[in-house]
Formats: structure tokens, sequence, C-alpha cells
């Protein structure tokens, strides 16, 4: 593994640490701000802009995706967006501790299995690309390619916004979390742009000077806020142990597709490394699918095996914090 692939790796399991933690932090936030007389994230409210742990929830995912930045500016976008599923881990121990969202058996082993196959795939991960300057990453960009995927993307968030998220948004995660990843796999794509600009900047070469690196920042800048947005509604209508594993599997999977279109990161690797790193990432899908069964068993179960937390449970043994708003209502 080269120098900047470590450095890439360094970065990117920091940026995991950070991120994980910052799902549960913003979760209690969200909670404290829907407790009190605002309307809630999940309703279309803002009212968590006012919760300061919000923003304690805010600052520690802005640290992990400063390092999760940096991270693709020296590795290549296969071996830095798997490494999330390491977020997952923390997430859900920490959903375990303070949310008392408890883990069952087969979240544990799907935990295990996240961390064989990011192992896998950092041992076989292709090295970086070697990069001149900003016009190369903007003809890329511009190839018919990635724009065909860009287009794609654009249209298809259009439509889930406009048509499924008014309907289906409070009972469907996939539309909330289908826009986040989405719209990050373009802004993954921008921020591996805009970090190697900034990385050949503070080696000398300066990249500001050109239009093409302040777009990649336009398009990162948006992307962002997109998906800031959409989280936070996915988070306050659903369990976030199952917010963080559907959203990390749609994200990678949409990540690694765009990384391979338009940096052509297989590119030069013989066909055993890619079916080894391809097996690596469903390695990683099958944890992170055990933890999301782990959700579905914890609510037909016993009380000793659900996603429960005796604050939030109601009269009739309910939990109804893990239950969408739409449903709640009809239970009610």
């Amino acid at each position: 593994m080269s120098a900047d692939n470590i450095k890439g790796l360094v970065l990117a399991i920091s940026s995991s640490f950070f991120i994980g933690s910052s799902f549960i932090v913003k979760k209690k936030g969200l909670k404290k701000a829907g407790s009190g007389s605002g309307l809630r994230a999940g309703a279309g409210g803002y009212s968590y802009l006012l919760e300061p742990l919000w923003w304690a929830g805010m600052v520690t995912m802005i640290v992990g995706e400063i390092a999760n930045f940096a991270a693709y500016a020296f590795a290549p976008a296969i071996l830095v967006t798997p490494l999330g599923a390491l977020s997952i881990i923390i997430s859900a121990i920490l959903a375990h501790m303070i949310l008392g969202e408890r883990l069952h058996i087969f979240g544990i082993i799907g935990c295990v299995l996240c961390i064989v196959g990011s192992t896998i795939i950092v041992l076989h991960a292709p090295q970086e690309r070697e990069i001149e300057n900003v016009q190369e990453l903007w003809d890329l960009a511009t190839e018919p390619g990635f724009l065909l995927y860009g287009t794609m993307v654009v249209a298809a968030v259009v439509i889930i916004i406009v048509y499924f998220l008014p309907k289906y948004g409070q009972t469907h995660i996939i539309a909330y979390v289908g826009v986040c990843s989405l719209v990050g796999s373009i802004g993954v794509m921008s921020v591996r742009a805009l970090g190697i600009a900034l990385k050949l900047t503070f080696g000398g070469t300066n990249q500001l000077v050109y239009p093409q690196t302040w777009a990649f920042a336009v398009i990162v800048a948006t992307c962002l806020l997109t998906q800031v947005n959409y989280l936070n509604k996915a988070l306050d209508t659903f369990n976030s142990s199952v917010v963080s594993p559907i959203y990390y599997v749609m994200f990678t999977t949409l990540t690694i597709v765009a990384s391979v279109i338009m940096f052509k990161d297989w590119n030069g690797q013989y066909a055993t490394q890619i079916v080894t790193e391809l097996g690596g990432f469903v390695t990683i899908l099958s944890g992170t699918f055990l933890l999301h069964k782990t959700k579905d068993l914890n609510e037909v179960s016993s009380p000793s095996f659900a996603f429960r937390n005796p604050k939030y449970e109601e009269a009739d043994g309910i939990n109804l914090e893990s239950i969408p708003l739409k449903r709640q209502e009809s239970m009610r």
C-alpha cells in the first residue's frame, strides 16, 4: 500500500468514529427539539436548529466529513467509502448504550462482517490515480459516461422529491435515504476532485485560479446541504439503527459506481483483485443487512430482544419512537 493510501486510510477511519457518534448526538437533539412545541423535522419543521445538542452533533459530523474530505484527496473512493461501515458499528453501539436501541445477536454478527469486509477492501484497494491539474479532473467529469450518470441522478432525485416524498416519506425510509445517497454519490466525486485540487495547491501548484475548482466547490456545497436536510428528516422519522446501515449501503454502492465511471478506479487491476474487492463489499453488505434485519426481529419479538427504551415506552408497551409518524397516528 502506498504512503498516500495509508494517509487516506487513517483519515477515513478517524472520520468513521466522528460520523458514527454524530448520528446519535443529532438523534438526541432531534428528540429533544421534537418534545417541545416546535414542529418535528420529520413533519417538515426546523425547530432543531435552536437545539444546542443537535448543533453539537452537527459539529461532530462536520469534523468527520472534513477528515473524510481529506481522505479522498489521498486515496480512491473504492478504498475510502466502504470504510464508512465502521461508522455503522460506532452508531449501533452508541445507540444501544445511549438511546436504548438494543442490539440483537445478528446485529453483532453484522458488525463483525462489516469489519471483515472493510479489511478485505483495504488490502486489495487500487492505487490512487495521478492527477496533475484540475482541468484533468474536469475532463473526467465531463466525459459522456459520467454526464449520463449525473443526468440520471438529477432526474431520479427530482422525481423522488416531487412525487414520492409527499406520499411515502413518512412510511418508506428508502425515499429520504435515496435522495441522500444519489446526491451523495455526485458530492463525493466533487469532494474528491476538490480535495485533489487543494492538495496540488498546497503542494505548490495553485489550482484556485481555475474556474473548475470553484465549480466543484459549488457542487460540493449544494450536495452537502441537500444531504443534511433529508438525512435529518430520515433520522427524525425512523430508527437510527435502520437509517445508518441502509444509508451506508445505498450511498457506498452508488459512490463506487460513480467513481468507477469517472475515475476508472479498476483500470490496471487484475480480475482477481476486482473480484476480491467486490467480495469484500458484498461481505459488508451482508453485515449491514443483518443490522437491518435486527430491527425487524426486535419489532416482533419479546421485550428482552427489542430496541426498547423504558423512558419512551407507552402504557401499552409499544415504543413509539421507532415507528413512523403516520403509523403512530393510526395506532392512536
